[in-house]
């Protein structure tokens, strides 16, 4: 490899992860203005997302679904059931599964968290067709790399 050139893989301007990184940590920060009428945390969002469309469910399944682990999950599932949203239950038949359901206030709250996504638009200025695009090789990277 040519001695000038060795570190042109480390900069900064080369890197797919630093884009990928900053982008992610924008779009959390545009989502705060907007889940703070619901009083979620972005991560706590996507955890309530989660639970509307699937429903109930053990933890470990959460954290599979929204790429959390139970040391970021638990704690933040102590906030949501604090806040009414829903129960943690231990199943008498093997209490080291602990199973997540949504209360009727976390049920509720989903009338509200429809209006998230219109707030949300425009947050990255692209088509459509492009954010479709990005979408779906977001989801082609994430799918191959967990696998």
């Amino acid at each position: 490899m040519d001695p000038e050139n060795k570190y042109e893989l480390i900069r900064l301007e080369n890197q797919i992860c630093f884009p990928l990184y900053a982008c992610a940590k924008e779009v959390v920060r545009q989502y705060r203005e907007p889940l703070e009428a619901l009083g979620l945390t972005y991560t706590q969002y996507v955890v309530m997302m989660a639970l509307w469309e699937f429903g109930g469910m053990s933890e470990k399944e959460l954290g599979e679904k929204v790429f959390l682990d139970s040391g970021t999950l638990a704690p933040l599932l102590k906030r949501l059931e604090k806040q009414g949203y829903l129960t943690r239950v231990r199943l008498e038949e093997d209490e080291r599964v602990l199973i997540i359901s949504l209360t009727k206030e976390g049920r509720a709250l989903k009338e509200k968290a429809v209006s998230v996504p219109g707030a949300m638009k425009g947050c990255i200025d692209l088509s459509d067709g492009e954010l479709w695009e990005l979408k779906q090789l977001l989801d082609k990277a994430l799918s191959k790399m967990r696998r």
